[in-house]
């Protein structure tokens, strides 16, 4: 970073959606950092207008000095919406749009422009009738940053839960479930958790990916074929992995204390436990990349956009997550 007050991009997400009321929202409380809105100007201006927020928005100007958001001020890279957007109302013509808005962030913080992106909700179906094949922000990030492997963690509180897969069809699941895909998953997310989270020897739960883990092969085989075999791999190689355990008892209070993260074989294994435990202040972690990217742990409530009734919560909690692993990202 060549500036004293770091910068975070703050994508504005689907204009339809609740994307720009959470940022105006955020916007109302003064901030150690300079949030950068890559967004449509007019699009935030009458959202503001519709909640009755006051909001001064200034040209966001790349060269000169970072400076740190004072409340009731957004800095704004404008973007042009290529219709104007109705609240509650998608239009696959701003999908395109959206991801502007994506590749904007994503390159500032390549090249050290932004210290991190904090992305708010989009709509994945309006971007793919738009023509472009999306299934979401960790596999589109991963893609612009050319990363390998992108790890999707979400966080409440001390609870963090990792993915092995994301967003697949649950019968695609048990064919992605390698031991070469448990053990680079796993890998990163030690990793992951180092860096970021400054934990020196992180010790995470694998789930198996049948009921009770496969009851030693009579419910399936992936745990002894694929998920057990890599874990002793890991084990050799000094990490701190407990499992295949079952899901159900794995995300009992007394055995989550032993861990510092669980690693969920699919989307809705470890997503309902986590938002259960703190949806609304739970925060989605892109791992694998190299830069930093948080988002919130909901998507666009159509329903609520405009109405002044969606909680920036996780949003909130999202930007603090940013700012601190920023820090810790310095090379």
């Amino acid at each position: 970073m060549n500036t004293a007050v770091p910068r975070v991009a703050v994508t504005a997400g689907e204009p339809a959606g609740i994307g720009p009321d959470l940022i105006i929202t955020l916007a109302q409380q003064s901030h150690d950092c300079e949030l950068v809105v890559i967004g449509d100007r007019n699009l935030l201006e009458s959202r503001a207008a519709q909640l009755n927020l006051p909001v001064e928005l200034h040209a966001y100007d790349p060269q000169r000095p970072g400076r740190t958001s004072a409340a009731g001020t957004l800095s704004v890279w404008h973007t042009e919406l290529a219709e104007a957007a109705i609240p509650g109302e998608l239009n696959p013509a701003n999908g395109p749009y959206v991801l502007s808005t994506l590749e904007r962030a994503g390159n500032g913080c390549l090249s050290g422009e932004f210290a991190a992106v904090l992305t708010a909700p989009v709509q994945k179906s309006v971007i793919c009738e738009s023509g472009t094949a999306f299934s979401g922000h960790t596999e589109y990030f991963a893609q612009l940053c050319a990363a390998e492997q992108p790890v999707m963690l979400l966080c409440a509180g001390e609870l963090r839960v990792a993915l092995l897969t994301t967003h697949l069809p649950l019968a695609e699941v048990p064919a992605q479930i390698t031991q070469d895909r448990v053990k680079t998953i796993t890998r990163i997310l030690h990793d992951g958790l180092v860096k970021l989270f400054a934990i020196d020897a992180p010790r995470i739960a694998v789930l198996g990916l049948n009921p009770h883990a496969g009851e030693s092969g009579q419910l399936g085989r992936e745990e002894i074929e694929h998920i057990a075999p890599a874990l002793d791999t890991l084990r050799s190689e000094g990490l701190l992995v407990t499992g295949p355990l079952p899901a159900d008892s794995a995300f009992t209070q007394q055995s989550l204390k032993e861990f510092d993260a669980v690693l969920a074989m699919y989307h809705d294994q470890g997503l309902p436990v986590l938002k259960h435990a703190g949806f609304g202040n739970a925060v989605n972690v892109t791992l694998g990349l190299p830069i930093v990217r948080t988002s919130v742990d909901h998507g666009t409530a159509l329903q609520l956009a405009g109405t002044g009734k969606a909680d920036a919560g996780s949003l909130r909690a999202a930007l603090q997550m940013a700012q601190e692993f920023s820090l810790r990202n310095q090379p």
